[in-house]
């Protein structure tokens, strides 16, 4: 049965209703009005001086605004163990990161059959990498090559597990993409991912022209995206052409307003106060939080190449990506804000067939197609 939203301020007001009465009588109608009178003078009340907003507790339903296909992500319970792990010791987070990392890989030659791409293990710039591609290459793409950081953390999704999102736009968007399998926690914190990173992206100066090239990444891979680029701009190398920047963890600060306001509504990430403290702390191993390697948004973001960002209205990193479109725009770099309808963090790599995962990346695609050479 489908509530109503007056009955379900009389639920959360704790009251009483009768329902399915098809023509209610003014005294009902009256009643049940009251409520929300209630309702609005203690929330006014709470709300009449300058500060933090109190809000009332309330139930929040999936959009009809979604897909079909995207209705079931949106409305999935929370992700365990991952949102809120906190293994006691290295040993216990390398058994939870190898369990799911082998959940995660189970489902990707599927994947790769689907969308006709291929995937083949490499070493470049010594570094264990990943290289996709789809069998048959679009002309126009044939002399570009994208570079993929995944996201996990800084401490999930090692090995294959790490090539979702490049094999999703080697097939969705018709690239050729190189996924870099950075070194990870608890074994190799900060500056191990960075160097892998930064040993590819030097290495791939040699196999295409960087105005040919493009970086992206999505939540850890997005913050990467940009570290990388600040530590190539100290470094004096090249930038790509163009950078995709997905609901980036831009900032392990916890600043930011939808840490607050989606916090329990975000179903994937749920709360900073879940495995994403422990994650950066593991990371970045003492180190302070706004170095601009760990919390880019920190950095100088003159001279950065055109970028697209994508984020959704229920993620936890909305306000990451905000803020970070905002000095984008600051510094004078083009830079293309989407917001996806009822997202929740990264969601558009979990759904390959719905269409707001082909449309986030026809945008990236689409992004990338107007800047890389040819």
């Amino acid at each position: 049965m489908r509530l109503s939203l007056s009955a379900l301020l009389l639920i959360a007001c704790g009251t009483q209703a009768a329902f399915g009465q098809a023509s209610p009588s003014p005294s009902l109608a009256a009643a049940s009005d009251r409520p929300f009178a209630q309702l609005e003078a203690k929330i006014g009340a709470a709300n009449a001086a300058p500060g933090p907003r109190t809000v009332p507790a309330k139930v929040i339903p999936v959009p009809d605004t979604v897909s079909p296909q995207f209705r079931t992500t949106v409305a999935a319970p929370y992700r365990v163990p991952a949102w809120n792990a906190n293994p006691p010791d290295a040993a216990a987070w390398k058994a939870l990161i190898d369990k799911l990392a082998a959940a995660g890989a189970a489902a990707l030659p599927a994947l790769r059959e689907k969308l006709g791409v291929t995937s083949e293990a490499a070493v470049i710039g010594g570094v264990k990498a990943f290289v996709i591609q789809p069998r048959q290459m679009p002309e126009a793409n044939r002399n570009r090559l994208l570079l993929n950081i995944h996201g996990g953390g800084y401490v999930y999704n090692p090995g294959e597990a790490g090539t979702l999102e490049a094999i999703l736009m080697a097939g969705l968007g018709g690239f050729k993409v190189i996924a870099v399998d950075y070194r990870m926690p608890p074994d190799a914190p900060y500056p191990a991912a960075m160097d892998d990173a930064t040993a590819v992206w030097r290495a791939m100066q040699t196999m295409q022209k960087p105005q040919n090239m493009a970086v992206f990444g999505t939540s850890t891979g997005g913050g990467m995206t940009l570290a990388l680029m600040l530590r190539a701009k100290a470094e004096g190398l090249a930038l790509p052409a163009a950078i995709g920047l997905g609901t980036p963890w831009a900032d392990m600060t916890e600043t930011g307003d939808s840490y607050r306001t989606n916090e329990w509504i975000d179903n994937v990430l749920v709360s900073y106060s879940g495995y994403l403290t422990p994650a950066a702390k593991l990371y970045a191993a003492g180190r302070d939080l706004k170095d601009p390697q760990l919390s880019p948004i920190y950095g100088d973001f003159t001279g950065l190449p055109p970028a697209l960002l994508i984020t959704g209205t229920r993620g936890l990193f909305l306000s990451n990506t905000v803020r970070t479109h905002r000095k984008l725009r600051a510094a004078g770099i083009e830079a293309s804000l989407q917001v996806f309808e009822g997202m929740s963090h990264a969601q558009y790599l979990f759904t390959p067939d719905a269409p707001e995962t082909k449309e986030a990346f026809g945008e990236m695609a689409r992004f990338f197609d107007a800047h890389l050479g040819r």
